[in-house]
């Protein structure tokens, strides 16, 4: 496995420039894959622009200033993605990483009542020890629950970094749903109907909006209202 990647063949989520240096920092192994998640290095240096090189940007992170999720993170390598929440401890400003209609990873400022949470999608479920439920969530999180009370593709919102459930989003016909791959990313759409694939066909949500998309591509973020702040549109 190699331990370096060239800028220009960084992933295309990657929001980052790609004509200044040669290389580009590789996430370490983490809660998200190479596809899904931006360096900490790259969001510090090349997202916020808080330093001009990575010297500087290794400083401020092995200094302690940022935190993602409300932890302390000082590897430079570490994987920041979807709805992970970044806060500069110095400045006391605070971001969540989404993603925008060309389907690149964006950081959208968010204010004090919304650092201290985050959305996780249900990915899978495990039955372990004494009939326990264990939650696999989208971002490497597992969550034990005495009883099964959720389904797969169900949405946490949950406090960070205690990871107390402080409520949920069922996948189901009404609720919002943000969309994070597809045809039409960063966008926010009305579920219309949940549809289960025989075999090994994949499960299809369907849309009011009159089109579908498999749910890997599909975060459900809200009932009437969105409960996140979303990047900015495309412009019509």
């Amino acid at each position: 496995m190699k331990k370096h990647i060239k800028r220009m063949a960084a992933p295309s989520s990657w929001a980052i420039p790609r004509k200044t240096t040669y290389w580009v920092t590789k996430p370490s192994p983490g809660p998200h894959g190479t596809e899904d998640a931006v360096p900490l290095l790259a969001v510090v240096r090349d997202m916020l622009k808080l330093c001009d090189n990575s010297r500087e940007a290794r400083f401020i992170i092995g200094s302690r200033m940022i935190t993602v999720d409300g932890k302390v993170v000082t590897d430079y390598k570490f994987p920041v993605g979807l709805m992970d929440v970044v806060t500069v401890t110095k400045t006391k400003q605070s971001y969540r990483m989404l993603v925008d209609y060309k389907s690149r990873l964006k950081l959208v400022p968010v204010d004090d009542t919304e650092k201290g949470w985050k959305l996780a999608r249900i990915d899978c479920k495990t039955v372990v020890k004494k009939g326990k439920v264990q939650l696999n969530l989208h971002d490497g999180r597992c969550i034990l629950l005495p009883k099964d009370q959720y389904k797969s593709g169900d949405v946490l919102k949950i406090e960070v970094p205690s990871q107390k459930i402080m409520k949920a989003f069922k996948l189901e016909k009404g609720n919002l749903a943000f969309l994070v791959g597809g045809s039409h990313p960063g966008t926010v759409q009305t579920i219309e109907d949940y549809q289960v694939g025989r075999g090994s066909s994949a499960n299809l949500v369907s849309f009011k909006e009159g089109f579908s998309t498999v749910t890997d591509n599909v975060f459900v973020v809200g009932d009437k209202t969105p409960e996140i702040n979303l990047p900015e549109a495309k412009a019509a």
